[in-house]
C-alpha cells in the first residue's frame, strides 16, 4: 500500500496523464520513428494497427513514412513485450528482446511435453542457420525441423525455434498497401549487428513511466509480461514520486512528467484494437470505465475503440470497397449531438488519410458484427 500521505489521484486525472504521455490530447509534430521510440513500441499482431496507433498521435501523419522506415530497417516488427508482436525501431529490438527473453523462456516450458528428445541448444543452432541462410515461414521451419525430429511435436518444434531466437518479420509483411507472409530471420542478421546483452531493468522502468505513468510495479509488470520488478521501482525510488489511486494503490512517476488536471479537453479518438493505450496496465478503468469492461474484445479478439472525453464510449469498424470506406461507430451510452458531430469530424479526417477510396460514409450503429 502507498503511504497515506501520498497525494490522491482521480481516475481523470490518471486519464489525463496517460493520455498526454500517449500524445492523445493533442497529436504530435515529433517524427515518426521518435514517436516509436517514446511510445516504447507499438502493439502490432495485426499488420494495420500501428499505423492507425501514429495517426491518432500525429499530426499530418502519412502511412508511408512507417513503410519507409521498415524497410530501411530502421523499425522492425518482432515479438517482445507481454510475448506479442510489437513495431520497434532498431535499436529498442535489439535492446527490448534479451530483457523480456524470460517470458518466452516461460511459454517455452509450456511446450516442452512436444519436445523430448529434442536439444534445445542444437534445435536454436540449426534454426538459426536456416532463417539466416533465407528467412522463412513457420510452416517452412517446421518441416525443416521435423527432418531432424520426426517424433516430436512439429508445431512444438517451430515454437521453440521463435522462443529461443529473436526472430524479426521481413518485409513486405506490414507494409502499408502492401502484404506478404510471416517470414522470418534473427533481428541480428536483418539488422545487420549484434543484440544487446539483457540490460538492467532500470531504464525500461523510467522509459515505461514516460510513456504509461504514472503506474504502479503491477501495471509495469503487466505491460513488459515481466515479473518481480518491484526491486527495481524500490531501487529507483529516490529518483520518482508517489502517488495513491483512489483504491490506495501507490502509482510511481517521474518528476517532471505531465499531469494535466482532470478536466483539459479530450478530443475523440479512434484507436485500432490492441492500442499501446488500452494494455499499458492492469489496472485499465483509467481509459476503460468499470461498465464497459470487457466490451472492446473477447479473448484474443479484440475492437477498435473510440476515445470520447478520454475514455472508452464506443466501438468502431472500418468497411473499404474499391469505391467506397465506410466507419460504422457503436456508441456503448448515451452521446451528446455534439458528441456525435466530434466523432464524425474525427472519422472523416481518418479516413481521409487512411483510406484510398474515393467514397467515404460515417455511420451509427446500436450493433456491429464484428464476425470474421
Amino acid at each position: 500500500m502507498a503511504a497515506k500521505n501520498a497525494p490522491v489521484l482521480s481516475r481523470r486525472a490518471l486519464n489525463r496523464a496517460t493520455l498526454e504521455r500517449q500524445m492523445l490530447l493533442r497529436r504530435t509534430l515529433v517524427p515518426v520513428k521518435d514517436v516509436v521510440t517514446r511510445l516504447v513500441g507499438l502493439q502490432a499482431q495485426n499488420t494495420r494497427p500501428p499505423y492507425f496507433q501514429l495517426h491518432s498521435r500525429i499530426e499530418d501523419f502519412d502511412p508511408a513514412a512507417l513503410s519507409a522506415l521498415m524497410e530501411s530497417r530502421e523499425v522492425v516488427r518482432i515479438v517482445t513485450l507481454r510475448s506479442t508482436i510489437h513495431t520497434h525501431t532498431a535499436d529498442d529490438a535489439l535492446a527490448l528482446r534479451p530483457l523480456v527473453q524470460p517470458a518466452r523462456d516461460r511459454e517455452l516450458k509450456m511446450f516442452r511435453s512436444g519436445l523430448t528428445g529434442v536439444d534445445l541448444e542444437r534445435l536454436a543452432s540449426l534454426s538459426k542457420e536456416l532463417v539466416e541462410e533465407r528467412p522463412r515461414t513457420m510452416k517452412q521451419l517446421r518441416e525443416e525441423l521435423t527432418v531432424h525430429w520426426p517424433d516430436a511435436d512439429p508445431r512444438a518444434l517451430s515454437v521453440a525455434a521463435r522462443c529461443l531466437l529473436p526472430l524479426v518479420q521481413v518485409t513486405p509483411r506490414g507494409l502499408w498497401g502492401r502484404g506478404g507472409p510471416v517470414a522470418l530471420t534473427t533481428v541480428e542478421h536483418w539488422l545487420g549487428r549484434a543484440s544487446h546483452q539483457a540490460p538492467a531493468p532500470d531504464g525500461t522502468v523510467l522509459r515505461y513511466l514516460g510513456a504509461f505513468g504514472p503506474a504502479s510495479v503491477k501495471d509495469m509488470q503487466m505491460w513488459a509480461g515481466l515479473t518481480r520488478l518491484r526491486e527495481v521501482f524500490e531501487r529507483l525510488r529516490p529518483r520518482l514520486v508517489t502517488f495513491r489511486d483512489e483504491n490506495g494503490v501507490e502509482l510511481f512517476d517521474l518528476p517532471d512528467a505531465p499531469r494535466p488536471g482532470p478536466d483539459v479537453p479530450a478530443p475523440p479518438r479512434f484507436l485500432p484494437e490492441f492500442d499501446n493505450v488500452l494494455l499499458g496496465h492492469a489496472d485499465r478503468t483509467r481509459v476503460i470505465p468499470p461498465a464497459y469492461k470487457g466490451r472492446n474484445g473477447v479473448g484474443n479478439q479484440s475492437y477498435g475503440t473510440v476515445l470520447v472525453d478520454g475514455f472508452l464510449a464506443a466501438l468502431w469498424r472500418l468497411d473499404e470497397t474499391t469505391d467506397e470506406a465506410t466507419v460504422t461507430v457503436q456508441p456503448l451510452g448515451g452521446l451528446s449531438g455534439a458528441q456525435r458531430e466530434e466523432i464524425m469530424q474525427e472519422a472523416v479526417e481518418m479516413l481521409t488519410v487512411m483510406s484510398a477510396a474515393p467514397a467515404h460514409d460515417v455511420r451509427f450503429a446500436t450493433f456491429i458484427d464484428f464476425g470474421d
